[in-house]
């Protein structure tokens, strides 16, 4: 395929209900290889960012891998968006660079892919845009905004009907009536950033920015009224496109990527998948461990990096609640190998955002007093699942990794680079990434 420099490759394309494409599936079956390497993109605003970034991960392989291995390529292609203000490392076209100069206001790529990530929703849209571009020093305006992100967002009790595990603490997703919905809902409140005062959570997400030395953060407690706010109100905005990419990750990986790969390891017993995720794509191909047979071994390996979902979501029982599990618990025993989870203090996205963003109301904790609860297994690794170990990148390349299992891997000795806001979130191309996918699955010389 253009574009990609190793071979075999092929995608597979989902909708964002999990849909596939049958002739993607079709070109996946006819790859010739003893070990496929399935890779999911996180945030990309379209097919073409996607694909060179599966281009720049995969082309070391090819010199990593024994003569033994013949090795098939995968892109998993699925609707998600990235705000042009983040950061890609090493990505210098244009179409890929952040823009700077827009402050709150929507660039005209952000704008198009907000579009293209919402659509029908054109109206609301336009409205957000031009609250952004204006700033008025107005507290209904303010109002105003948080109830069109809030309904961007989609929380409400059919977002919950569809699968609600917010905090992936617990798997909600089966509902059987409008009585457990509302009963659901009580039980299970909505981010806090989507359901408090709007003016204190944008009050909250001005000061993470200035955490995170992006240019239009600052402390709103050095004055200049209710303008300076409005940077974090295009974070809230961002963060209602994460919410809903975080959500439809899981649908597209439970009832999409799952299924598909199940149904070729039935068909090819002796292939080995190796999956591999970024951001809110580990989250993908860490759900379609829910469609993974009892007994099946087609899954080699597992590679998480900078994953954006909760830490704790392969533990049997949670810390702080130990009558529930994560939402994947014990789920990472379906994979024949170990899952590794790359983690790195460099990952602003991560490390100040996240955690920001995944607090539920009611939980008192603000930008400074944040607790493990709402961790990101990207940022700190695997939590509550007894003997994982805690590897540096450098110990896992000369040592190895454990043949099965979960495993922490701090990645931070070379996923370091990125501008604020997201830091080094997307700093994943390196070479001794691939080394490390290649060690958990046994694929080395």
């Amino acid at each position: 395929m253009a574009g990609v420099g190793v071979a075999p490759y092929a995608e597979l394309t989902f909708d964002s209900e999990g849909d596939v494409d049958l002739g993607s599936v079709a070109a996946v079956a006819r790859i010739d290889a003893t070990d496929l390497l399935v890779f999911a993109h996180g945030w990309n605003s379209d097919r073409s960012t996607a694909t060179r970034l599966y281009e720049r991960f995969f082309a070391p392989f090819p010199g990593l891998v024994g003569p033994e291995t013949r090795l098939g390529y995968v892109g998993v292609v699925w609707p998600s968006m990235r705000f042009s203000d983040e950061p890609i490392p090493d990505f210098e076209d244009r179409d890929v660079l952040a823009e700077p100069g827009s402050g709150t206001a929507l660039d005209p790529g952000t704008r198009r892919a907000l579009g293209e990530f919402w659509p029908g929703r054109e109206a609301e849209l336009d409205r957000v845009a031009e609250l952004l571009a204006e700033q008025p020093e107005s507290e209904a305006a303010f109002i105003e905004f948080g109830a069109l992100v809030r309904e961007l967002a989609g929380v409400d009790v059919v977002d919950v009907i569809d699968g609600m595990d917010t905090a992936d603490t617990a798997d909600t997703a089966e509902i059987a009536d409008t009585a457990d919905a509302v009963a659901a809902v009580t039980a299970a409140p909505v981010p806090a950033v989507f359901a408090e005062d709007v003016l204190e959570v944008c009050r909250e997400l001005t000061e993470a920015l200035a955490a995170a030395g992006a240019p239009g953060g600052q402390d709103p407690a050095l004055g200049g009224g209710l303008r300076p706010l409005w940077n974090g109100a295009k974070e809230l905005l961002r963060q209602a496109a994460y919410y809903k990419m975080k959500k439809r990750a899981g649908v597209v990986g439970e009832r999409g990527l799952g299924p598909v790969l199940a149904e070729l390891g039935r068909q090819r017993p002796g292939l080995r998948i190796h999956l591999i995720g970024h951001s809110f794509g580990a989250r993908l191909v860490s759900f379609s461990l829910r469609a993974v047979p009892d007994g099946a071994r087609h899954v080699g390996s597992l590679t998480l990096l900078q994953g954006a979902f909760s830490h704790y979501v392969f533990a049997d029982r949670l810390p702080h609640d130990r009558n529930r599990g994560g939402a994947l618990g014990g789920l990472h025993r379906k994979v024949d190998g170990p899952v590794v989870a790359c983690h790195s203090p460099h990952d602003t996205s991560l490390r100040v955002f996240y955690p920001l963003a995944s607090r539920m109301a009611g939980d008192s904790a603000g930008v400074l007093g944040l607790d493990e609860r709402w961790g990101a297994i990207g940022h700190d690794g695997v939590r509550a699942v007894p003997g994982t170990p805690r590897l540096t990148l450098d110990t896992a390349l000369r040592e190895g990794v454990p043949a099965a299992g979960c495993v922490s891997v701090d990645a931070g000795s070379v996923v370091r680079r990125g501008g604020a806001p997201s830091g080094a979130h997307s700093d994943i191309c390196h070479a001794e990434l691939a080394r490390l996918v290649v060690a958990a699955g046994r694929m080395g010389r």
